[in-house]
């Protein structure tokens, strides 16, 4: 099999913002048919990196080298198109194109999957997440050699990340993403880059596999450390007693000495002290919805609601966007009046609130001042406290990270001080409304870690799949029109109910369908033979030679796998390709029974 060539090729990449060095020196290549997350802390660059692949910005040395005639698509984080424009000419349509366009019919069943219908609806009508849903279908639509996905799950629902991760994970085109949903990055990427302190590695494997690897990266470094330094106090009392003694000869060990001293005095940027805050005394009455009702025109989104929230209790909610999710966090703070009925809230409880525009700073501040305007030191329970710096410290902003201004920021890194500023409060009742949006995996592990040693109630409003099974008891599912299903379970069991549930419901269908078929045959001679067409010949005799040609490539690559013999961007090539060869296999297989069945 013939050697696979690059699709980009990136050498000593540099990029600076001012003073600051968003990243140095960094190489990697993508491959046909890659699929590749790439993981960094907020404030590293990685959207400037996508943008600058994409050919949106430039960049100050090194090179990126593409195959020649490769087609490119860019999903940006937020994008953007003109406010006066119908979702048809953002797409570049002109208003009197025709179902004969093949483009647009391709662009039509892809808005149709992400529920965008009324093509001639105006992008300033639209919301966050349908205006990302068209960005989505529009590049989709494109069928690029290699895509480019900026945070590709943000806004949209757990349904259509879903749809998106079934899509791409069938997808043979070459994918490079930056994601913070971990179960998408898990099943659909192949190969993890990881960005740190200006280095790049690289993880030819999944999520899951890129964390094994990456633990064992960092403790085989500590231990390098470690070594490092034990001698490292041993060739610096040489050093210090033989200031005069050291001649020519000894010049190597002098050169050795500075070289130990760089590998003694690196840091590991772990996060391993458990932040464990007491949240406050909280009462056993927590809040109790009496009758609850609430309604915009027409679209219900609560309907004689009845619940009573427990002490310690944390509690996901899910549903399609427009459900009514953040609607009845507002009820519930107040923020939103109620049509009937009533909250009777506990008078111990001390809400903490983290919405979705909760971002209100003032630019021209401090970072640590933005956290030292709420409280200088924030109580952990038992007599110990932190500083506002060392809680700052705690998710990730450095001493020298917390004296920069807040415009300086980026996205990810002002909703990461955001996160600061509301749990810094000290809160015993935690309401968050899509925390995962913006934030980077790092954080969200620390935040994770944090929620479940809170010792307080929590409602997390989240589409991030992960995230939920990680921190939630059980879940809310707002299906709309009022009705709340609560599931006592994780998001993951509650979809695996799902399915079975649709498969049972499948499964009695066609059992119905298939005795109802034979009553009639019994009750009723088929008096008029159907045959086969022409054309319906043609396309049996071509199903069976294409069926024959797939179960043999199949068997071919089933073989080369189980050898061992085969490079590893062949075996990346050839995994991916496993999965595109049995969905074939089952369509055609499917048509060539049904057609010799007549």
């Amino acid at each position: 099999m013939a050697a696979i060539l690059p699709y980009m090729d990136v050498q000593k990449l540099e990029k600076r913002i001012g003073d600051r060095i968003l990243f140095h020196d960094i190489s990697f290549t993508i491959n046909e048919r890659e699929h590749v997350g790439l993981i960094a802390k907020n404030g590293t660059g990685k959207s400037t990196l996508l943008s600058i692949l994409a050919g949106k910005e430039g960049y100050d040395s090194g090179k990126i080298i593409f195959r020649k005639d490769i087609k490119i698509g860019y999903l940006e984080q937020k994008p953007t198109f003109k406010d006066n424009d119908s979702i048809l000419k953002a797409f570049g349509f002109s208003d009197d194109t025709t179902e004969d366009d093949e483009l647009f019919i391709k662009a039509k069943q892809i808005l149709t999957q992400l529920k965008i219908t009324d093509l001639q609806q105006k992008i300033s009508q639209l919301s966050g997440g349908q205006i990302k849903r068209v960005a989505l279908a529009k590049v989709l639509t494109q069928e690029p050699d290699l895509l480019i996905l900026d945070e590709p799950t943000n806004h949209l629902d757990l349904e259509m990340i879903e749809w998106l991760e079934n899509y791409l994970g069938k997808s043979t085109m070459a994918i490079f993403m930056v994601t913070h949903d971990r179960y998408f990055l898990d099943r659909i990427c192949s190969s993890i880059i990881e960005m740190d302190d200006s280095n790049i590695y690289t993880y030819k494997g999944n999520y899951n596999y890129y964390l094994e690897k990456r633990q064992e990266r960092i403790e085989n470094l500590t231990n390098e450390i470690t070594r490092a330094n034990n001698l490292y106090r041993t060739e610096l009392e040489w050093m210090r007693r033989m200031p005069q003694a050291r001649g020519h000869k000894a010049k190597y060990r002098e050169d050795a000495f500075y070289e130990l001293e760089s590998i003694a005095k690196q840091r590991i940027n772990e996060r391993n002290v458990r932040l464990e805050m007491s949240g406050g005394y909280i009462g056993n009455k927590i809040f109790v919805a009496h009758d609850v009702s609430k309604s915009y025109g027409n679209k219900v989104i609560l309907k004689n609601f009845n619940y009573t929230f427990s002490r310690y209790e944390k509690l996901g909610i899910v549903g399609n966007n427009g459900a009514g999710k953040s609607t009845f966090i507002k009820t519930l703070l107040g923020l939103e009046p109620l049509d009937e009925g009533h909250f009777d809230i506990g008078e111990t409880i001390r809400f903490g609130y983290y919405s979705q525009d909760g971002l209100h700073f003032n630019q021209q501040q401090k970072v640590i001042d933005a956290v030292r305007d709420i409280a200088e030191y924030v109580e952990l329970g038992n007599g110990d406290r932190l500083s506002a710096s060392q809680f700052l410290q705690h998710f990730l902003f450095s001493p020298k990270e917390q004296h920069n201004y807040i415009y300086k920021l980026s996205g990810g890194e002002q909703r990461r001080l955001y996160l600061c500023t509301v749990l810094m409060r000290n809160p015993n009742f935690l309401i968050l409304d899509e925390p995962t949006n913006d934030l980077d995996i790092v954080t969200l592990q620390i935040l994770e870690d944090y929620l479940t040693k809170f010792n307080g109630c929590l409602i997390v409003v989240s589409h991030d799949r992960y995230f939920m099974d990680k921190v939630v008891d059980h879940i809310f599912v707002f299906h709309g029109d009022g009705e709340i299903q609560d599931f006592p379970g994780s998001y993951t069991l509650y979809r695996q109910k799902c399915l079975e549930n649709e498969q049972t419901a499948k499964s009695a269908s066609t059992t119905s369908n298939t005795t109802q078929s034979t009553d009639t045959k019994r009750q009723k001679p088929r008096t008029e033979v159907r045959k086969l067409t022409f054309k319906e010949k043609q396309e049996l005799n071509q199903l069976t030679i294409d069926i024959e040609k797939l179960e043999q490539e199949k068997k071919d690559i089933e073989k080369a796998l189980s050898e061992g013999k085969i490079p590893v961007d062949q075996i990346i090539t050839m995994s991916k390709r496993l999965p595109i060869l049995n969905d074939e296999l089952d369509e055609k297989s499917m048509r060539w029974l049904e057609l010799s069945d007549i």
